[in-house]
């Protein structure tokens, strides 16, 4: 994916002195670049100032005029503050996340990505910074809705549904008769998808879900009885930060941040994730 790039202004003063690029900058240790989509609330989104119905600050999202918020970005400025360094993010399709980090256009990816052995072969990965459920979404009113569990499906032959390269899709195949719908770059689209009654049943993350039916309030969540929900799916429980294979370093240094700070208590993570929600635009 290519990225809008800024410019940058010259200094007026120091005798041959030039601005650091955002890589020298990183390389220094002085910058945290981070990809994450921009679109996936309560995670992460786009909005067009920096003021939050808090107080807070959003982030300038790099070579745009817009600003990054929620959960991923509230955790990369804890770390980002804890580390001594200035936070940079950069929005990125999620098609893409893994080529962009790849290609050196940030140094980690914070955007609620699973921890699954598919990844962990490509990239390196802290311990989790978020441990979310997983849960199903239908149209309210629909005969799904009274569904308790997979099996519920069972001769149903239901359309279903998810977000396109995430650790859902292979999990779909276990809704017992499902017809194995399109998959969406957005999870926006997965739910646009069941209100419109192109898919019958989507695979999303509870606090995505509860997200979206702030203002789709034609959808309703499953939370499958555990005796009868998905095999496989504790990967995608686990949220982690992502940095390139051999940037062990960086790892090294997001975890032991993360430590510092008590970034390993589920009642802090809920406790920002509800914040997150609350603080969400309606356009999100």
């Amino acid at each position: 994916m290519a990225l809008a790039m800024g410019v940058m202004a010259m200094p007026l003063s120091g005798c041959g002195s030039k601005s650091k690029s955002g890589k020298e900058a990183a390389a220094e240790g002085k910058v945290l670049r981070v990809g994450m989509e921009c679109a996936y609330a309560p995670f992460n989104w786009t909005q067009v100032t920096e003021d939050v119905p808090d107080g807070s600050k959003a982030v300038p999202i790099y070579g745009s005029s817009d600003y990054a918020y929620g959960y991923d970005v509230m955790v990369a400025q804890k770390l980002a503050d804890q580390m001594g360094m200035s936070l940079e993010i950069h929005k990125v399709e999620w098609d893409s996340i893994g080529l962009s980090l790849d290609a050196n256009e940030y140094d980690c990816i914070i955007a609620g990505m699973g921890r699954t052995a598919e990844r962990e072969a490509s990239y390196s990965f802290t311990e989790p910074y978020y441990y979310r459920d997983n849960c199903l979404v239908v149209k309210k009113g629909s005969e799904y809705e009274s569904a308790k569990g997979l099996s519920d499906f069972k001769g149903k032959n239901v359309t279903v549904t998810t977000q396109l390269g995430t650790g859902w899709v292979p999990l779909l195949e276990q809704i017992p008769d499902a017809n194995l719908g399109a998959n969406y770059e957005t999870t926006a689209e997965v739910f646009m998808a069941i209100s419109n009654g192109v898919a019958d049943v989507a695979l999303i993350d509870l606090p995505t879900a509860e997200s979206a039916l702030l203002t789709n309030t034609d959808l309703t969540i499953i939370v499958p009885d555990e005796n009868d929900a998905f095999e496989g799916d504790k990967e995608m429980t686990n949220v982690c930060i992502a940095t390139r294979k051999d940037d062990t370093a960086l790892r090294d240094k997001i975890q032991k941040a993360m430590d510092d700070i008590g970034w390993n208590d589920k009642a802090k993570m809920d406790e920002l994730m509800g914040k997150a929600v609350e603080l969400q635009p309606a356009a999100n």
